[in-house]
């Protein structure tokens, strides 16, 4: 089995800053995407950034510019360096990540137990 652990969300004034991380563990043989979701009240979860092995990143428009996602592969860690936080971004954020857990080609997706992050106006 693979588990994820995410750390350091919270809370934060507006236009403060905040970095998640999210470390992976378990039965991997490779991870190929990672990425970060969230889920706001009464919302459906949205993606907000995701990152390849080869470091080609995907932000949600809502995000662009004020948010950064990073990793380290040998740590199969990711991170999400989130600035100009305002109070639409409070959410429970998500980690995921795209396994494969040996020689197969065969892929399994993983999720973090989510981490609260408070943005107050």
């Amino acid at each position: 089995q693979v588990q994820l652990v995410e750390s350091g969300g919270g809370l934060v004034q507006a236009g403060g800053s905040l970095r998640l991380s999210c470390a992976a563990s378990g039965s991997i043989f490779s991870i190929n995407a990672m990425g970060w979701y969230r889920q706001a009240p009464g919302k459906q979860r949205e993606l907000v950034a995701t990152i390849t092995s080869g470091g080609i990143t995907n932000y949600a428009d809502s995000v662009k510019g004020r948010f950064t996602i990073s990793r380290d592969n040998a740590k199969n860690t990711v991170y999400l360096q989130m600035n100009s936080l305002i109070p639409e971004d409070t959410a429970v954020y998500y980690c995921n990540a795209r396994v494969r857990r040996s020689l197969s080609p065969r892929e399994y997706d993983y999720w973090g137990q989510g981490t609260q992050v408070t943005v107050s106006s």
